[in-house]
């Protein structure tokens, strides 16, 4: 039995969180055992982690630093739990890993980094230290994970150790994010509008990086050409409370046009029927909604950052990040391609992520890493 901590700063809903719940829920239990630990609180993520019987700790951190205190009750753990392998997820999640190393000094430390690095600049004072921090300080950590070629490199030129990086992509599971032919009405009804009106989604918390901005302009552009068009805008902080996203609404005169939706614990639902799917972001490095569009058939414009083009191919369309004009252009074009065009390229994309990105294929590569770092079989 192979004993796995797995470090990560919080467990809130976003791309890493989910990823990790994936990992968990898809490995072997009667070869790996694992133990989550969540810098911060435990969060919805939490929640999911602990139905499936993995136990979660909490250290409740309200600065993303490791203090003494946490460190004191991340030492506790460790030295009850005796892993073979910890394992970090995102930044700060890597550090308090890599400092685990000092209690446990047996077990394998591998990082793992779930974002792009376009411009340090975009980073909070305190995560660009940690960045910078952990580029010069590696020495004890065995294995960096990415989740796309284009963070690999990225980080890769401000220092991180190119002998120690492999790319682990995303997965996704096909059998539950598949297409759904009662989708298209069942949405259109939760949402009151006509059956004919185009449903453009957007899954993304509420960032800077995601550029809703760029969406909501895009999106008037847009209806200027195709009245009929409506916007869906998906994740945290996208409702009626967020003044700022209302205000942009407003002035972009989409009222009774975008929908916010807010945090959904039924996106695998929601997502079939959309009639494209989209990511606007400045920043991305493998966006988790783009794969559960298309493992549901639905086709995806999205901005040429981090590896979306890659993720796409020939399934859907690529535009350059912040270009409303280029974003409007390509939701028109799929448009008026017709609705059986576009059921085609949805077939074609979620037959790419099935044969690219299967969740199966993706835990099986973990599990592979975590057998290869402790030679236990």
């Amino acid at each position: 039995m192979i004993r796995v901590l797995h470090v990560i700063t919080g467990l809130e809903v976003g791309g890493a969180e989910l990823m990790l719940w994936k990992l968990l829920a898809g490995m072997d239990r009667e070869r790996f055992e694992s133990h989550v630990v969540s810098l911060m609180d435990g969060g919805m993520v939490g929640d999911e982690i602990r139905a499936l019987g993995v136990p979660v700790h909490e250290l409740d951190m309200r600065m993303r630093w490791p203090s003494p205190i946490a460190l004191y009750r991340l030492t506790r753990i460790i030295n009850s739990i005796r892993p073979q392998v910890v394992q970090g997820w995102m930044y700060h999640g890597n550090l308090a890993a890599w400092l685990a190393r000092w209690v446990a000094p047996r077990a394998m430390v591998v990082w793992n980094i779930r974002q792009s690095l376009y411009d340090l600049a975009w980073e909070k004072p305190g995560t660009r230290a940690v960045i910078r921090f952990c580029a010069r300080h590696v020495t004890g950590v065995v294995r960096i994970l990415y989740n796309s070629e284009t963070a690999r490199h990225q980080h890769e030129a401000i220092g991180y150790r190119p002998d120690l990086g492999e790319t682990i992509p995303n997965g996704f599971d096909t059998e539950k994010l598949r297409p759904d032919p009662a989708a298209p009405d069942r949405v259109r009804k939760m949402l009151g509008v006509e059956f004919d009106v185009v449903l453009i989604g957007l899954v993304a918390r509420f960032h800077p990086l995601k550029d809703h901005g760029n969406f909501l302009a895009a999106a008037t552009r847009l209806l200027a050409r195709h009245p009929n068009a409506g916007f869906v805008l998906v994740g945290r902080g996208l409702d009626d409370g967020n003044k700022a996203i209302t205000r942009q609404i407003a002035t972009n005169g989409l009222k009774g046009k975008v929908f916010l939706l807010g945090e959904r614990d039924d996106v695998a639902a929601l997502t079939p029927g959309l009639d494209i799917a989209t990511s606007s972001s400045k920043s991305e490095a493998f966006p988790n909604a783009i794969g559960e569009a298309m493992s549901c058939g639905v086709p995806c414009v999205v901005t040429d950052v981090g590896d979306c083009a890659q993720i796409v191919g020939d399934t859907g369309l690529v535009v350059p990040p912040g270009s409303a004009q280029a974003l409007a252009a390509a939701w028109a074009e799929l448009i008026e391609m017709g609705a059986e065009k576009r059921r085609a390229l949805g077939e074609r994309a979620r037959l790419r992520v099935q044969e690219r990105y299967a969740l199966a294929s993706v835990v099986g590569r973990y599990e592979n890493l975590y057998i290869g770092l402790t030679g236990r079989g």
